[in-house]
């Protein structure tokens, strides 16, 4: 198979996967007395784990990232700030929510990066990024209060959680570059999976707190840790080997589309034309900044062959 067509059938199939099981969780919350740090220490550590298994596999060092100082406590704050901030911030605002508006304000990730880096720098946002910021402001108001201004849609910490999981997405993308780049994705995100499990754990007390057990619990479940979680991850991840890293974050749009057709489908959640409207704004950030870019490398190119 051609190596770009295989890049974008895994950066295809990982957002389908994460919204798939962000639907998946909220059956579960919904059908079953479970605690949210229950489900998000089991998804964690068991993704870790396998994600170490895959790295092994491909001869990856695993432990590099304990050997040096600075980098190790680099990582452990993208492990508590970001992979942790998002995971038990995402599966919260589903359980007070639903899996659709969770992963629709979670994608508001980009429209945070660009307002940490504006006050980090103490820059104004270029024109396209303000147009972003405005326009995912709309949509995220749209669908939080469906068209009506003076009450909310969405339960209050379902918001709340949501932008939070969104902050955690930031901090997660921006914290570990330098750390993937020097020992690799695989075993920094296993790593930091397993960790945060266990760190979770301690809230959670998984142990002692397990649900009890049935053939339709462990199924659901088990999806949302093998295909929700770690081959959600593992395919974005080698997807990147084929393709370039802004085409996959386009195609990351398919995350919150694939949480609405399904919980529309399954769940019962309904959006009205305000909320639809709303989804479409907040999807339409990430086109935008992926035109400009594009307009901003040809530009570049055109200057660079004069």
């Amino acid at each position: 198979m051609n190596k770009k067509k295989l890049g974008l059938i895994l950066a295809i199939a990982a957002p389908i996967l994460w919204g798939s099981s962000g639907t998946v969780a909220q059956n579960i919350f919904d059908t079953y007395r479970i605690s949210a740090t229950w489900l998000v220490t089991i998804r964690m550590s068991f993704s870790g784990v396998l994600l170490l298994i895959f790295a092994i596999l491909g001869h990856k060092n695993i432990f590099g990232v304990f050997k040096n100082k600075d980098d190790f406590i680099r990582f452990l704050f993208f492990t508590v700030l970001g992979m942790m901030g998002v995971q038990i911030a995402y599966v919260l605002s589903i359980n007070a929510g639903n899996a659709a508006t969770a992963a629709i304000l979670q994608y508001l990730t980009p429209v945070i990066i660009v307002i940490f880096l504006a006050f980090k720098h103490w820059m104004l946002p270029s024109r396209s990024d303000a147009i972003s910021i405005v326009v995912s402001i709309i949509g995220t108001v749209l669908i939080i209060t469906q068209g009506k201004l003076g009450s909310l849609a969405v339960p209050l910490p379902a918001v709340i959680w949501g932008m939070l999981a969104a902050t955690g997405g930031a901090f997660y993308s921006l914290l570990p570059q330098k750390l993937l780049a020097k020992y690799g994705t695989l075993p920094v995100v296993g790593w930091s999976m397993i960790i945060g499990g266990l760190i979770t754990s301690i809230f959670s007390q998984a142990w002692k707190n397990t649900p009890k057990l049935n053939t339709d619990l462990v199924v659901q479940v088990g999806f949302v840790v093998i295909f929700g979680t770690m081959f959600a991850y593992y395919f974005y991840i080698q997807s990147l080997e084929f393709i370039n890293p802004t085409t996959a974050s386009v195609l990351g749009a398919l995350e919150p589309l694939s949480a609405a057709i399904l919980s529309f489908i399954f769940l019962n959640v309904r959006f009205n034309g305000y909320g639809i409207l709303g989804i479409a704004l907040v999807l339409s950030v990430t086109f935008m900044q992926f035109i400009y870019a594009q307009r901003v490398g040809k530009i570049a190119q055109q200057k660079g062959n004069r």
